[in-house]
């Protein structure tokens, strides 16, 4: 899909792949902004259809997508990924146990720091920069309990944009991805929960653990807070859209743990340490707090998100059969500190500035640098 770039890419995959132009008209289920030109050819027995539009952002994009899709089943994926070999049968895996499931969502890592040749990992290491080796540990963190845990009772709410499965028929009938929010991957996995409980849909969205996506992190901090601010915005228009989920009983276990998990623990919850770290801040100023008590209360907080991060991470690379180095592991111990002490809270911070600081109207992705992932075929 080329989205109205000005770089020439279309050319490029034109001339990489030898495809030529076609008459196609094009069906339009969900909208999407007005196609320039559809072009189609083949790679083997792989057919190959590039459709170049009208600049209309990502969600506009991942629609024109969904119209042009001739099967049941359609994934996304981001430009910035690469998928394991095996990812595309382990991702379809639930899609095949059960006849139910309308979307699937895969395992995101990332890519900094690894090699991978022909689908298969031949290296693997925390990223040499501070600012990714941080995000591993928080991403195994993240998709090894929040998401395993919700996959249970089909309490999920996000699959992630960079590598989701979907059933067509259903997306189209709740109208696509949403062209008004930064959130559209979340915002789409939630509008299936209300769309199928609303209508009494007997449905599952699964979690494929094994279905491994590598994918890019920002390398530097001011990228850092420009992607989660972005994410926080997503989650705050996705949430505040489908208000009627909360303390809704129609919803079950996806209104009372799911929807009030994110909305505390995700959504509010920059606001809430911020406000209790401000809280003690004052109660040192005016002497009201003990501060032995506090520096060892803080401590025992700092080991303990330090040994969460520590179990995913490991657990992870152990699970793999990866190799880890005795300085990665030596770096793993000290940046789980750093994450859990410094990062954390910046990102928490920037998180609320996305909160107080939210324009309804001001929504794009802004740009942040991406490097080569170090991947040959």
């Amino acid at each position: 899909m080329d989205d109205g770039s000005t770089d020439d890419t279309a050319q490029i995959v034109i001339e990489a792949f030898d495809l030529h132009p076609i008459d196609r008209p094009i069906r339009r289920q969900v909208p999407c902004a007005s196609e320039r030109g559809v072009w189609i050819g083949k790679v083997g027995h792989v057919p190959i259809t590039l459709i170049s539009k009208e600049n209309g952002g990502k969600a506009d994009a991942l629609n024109m997508g969904i119209n042009v899709a001739q099967y049941p089943y359609f994934i996304c994926i981001d430009a910035d990924s690469v998928l394991q070999y095996d990812s595309l049968r382990e991702i379809v895996a639930p899609v095949i146990e059960h006849e139910n499931v309308v979307a699937v969502g895969g395992l995101v890592r990332l890519s900094n720091g690894i090699k991978i040749k022909d689908g298969r990992l031949t290296h693997y290491s925390l990223p040499k920069k501070i600012i990714p080796a941080m995000q591993v540990l928080e991403y195994d963190r993240s998709f090894l309990s929040a998401r395993i845990l919700f996959d249970q009772f089909n309490g999920n709410l996000i699959i992630s944009g960079a590598f989701g499965l979907f059933r067509k028929d259903f997306v189209v009938a709740c109208g696509g991805y949403d062209l008004d929010t930064v959130g559209e991957d979340m915002e789409l996995v939630t509008k299936l929960h209300v769309f199928c409980r609303t209508n009494d849909i007997d449905y599952l969205i699964k979690y494929a653990p094994d279905a491994i996506c590598w994918s890019q992190a920002p390398e530097t901090l001011r990228d850092l807070v420009k992607q989660r601010r972005r994410w926080h915005t997503g989650l705050f228009e996705s949430m505040t859209k489908h208000w009627r989920i909360f303390a809704n009983l129609r919803f079950g276990l996806v209104s009372f743990f799911s929807y009030t998990y994110f909305l505390i623990y995700e959504l509010l919850s920059p606001m809430i340490e911020l406000f209790g770290l401000a809280t003690v801040a004052l109660a040192f100023a005016f002497n009201f707090i003990n501060v032995p008590f506090m520096i060892m209360f803080f401590g025992i907080y700092a080991v303990f998100g330090a040994v969460m991060s520590l179990t995913a991470f490991f657990s992870r690379v152990q699970t793999r059969d990866l190799k880890l180095s005795a300085g990665d592991v030596v770096r793993a111990l000290l940046l789980s500190i750093f994450e859990v002490t410094i990062l954390r809270f910046i990102l928490a911070t920037t998180r609320m500035m996305a909160l107080v600081g939210y324009r309804k109207k001001e929504r794009h992705w802004g740009t942040i640098e991406r490097k080569k992932i170090d991947a040959e075929n």
